[in-house]
């Protein structure tokens, strides 16, 4: 019996070594391995290489998120910033659940992307390795201020930057951007009241 669950596991580990894959640059929720996990229905941890750097963007909170019913994650091309993130590699057979999660959508006749957030191409860099034709994703439509996130997106987004090792340098800036995003909204929200 065990002989016969060591042979299964050898096969499952060959099939997923020889499955075709692609490299994703997550900057927001996705960062979370367990969160992701809720979305693509599989143990996310053994697709994640390391934390990444994408130069040439910044990180803002340009979409409203409905599902959430708060601001949402974008990167904006930025020739003096750099966003970090985390970089899967992730199998193929995933991509249509991810880009389902992102709200992709694509007018055929219009030919343009219509849903939340488009699929781009990126350079990041990884562990001193650089990675070319990485896909990232940049909201469609983006918001002309930033919206604060809310607090479980809030707690979602500083986990998985923590969790799959961000620099603590940027985790504190992440922080304080979110934190700051969040009391603006309150001030403004008692400011109303008033």
């Amino acid at each position: 019996m065990l002989t016969q669950i060591l042979q299964s596991k050898i096969k499952m580990n060959k099939l997923i070594s020889t499955e075709k894959k692609f490299y994703y640059f997550a900057y927001g929720s996705c960062m979370c391995p367990v969160d992701l996990k809720r979305t693509l229905g599989e143990n996310t941890y053994p697709y994640v290489i390391g934390p990444a750097k994408l130069k040439g963007y910044k990180l803002g909170f340009y979409r409203y998120s409905e599902k959430r019913n708060c601001g949402a994650l974008d990167v904006v091309k930025d020739k003096n910033s750099t966003v970090e993130g985390v970089l899967y590699y992730l199998p193929l057979r995933l991509r249509d659940r991810l880009d389902e999660r992102e709200t992709v959508k694509f007018d055929f006749v219009k030919q343009i992307h219509c849903g939340g957030y488009r699929p781009e191409k990126v350079e990041v860099s990884c562990q001193g390795k650089l990675y070319s034709e990485v896909s990232t994703y940049v909201v469609v439509d983006k918001l002309p201020q930033e919206l604060a996130p809310n607090d479980w997106y809030f707690n979602v987004v500083l986990r998985g930057a923590i969790t799959c090792g961000l620099s603590e340098e940027y985790c504190w800036k992440l922080f304080e951007h979110m934190y700051s995003l969040q009391h603006q909204k309150k001030t403004k929200k008692f400011l109303a009241a008033a």
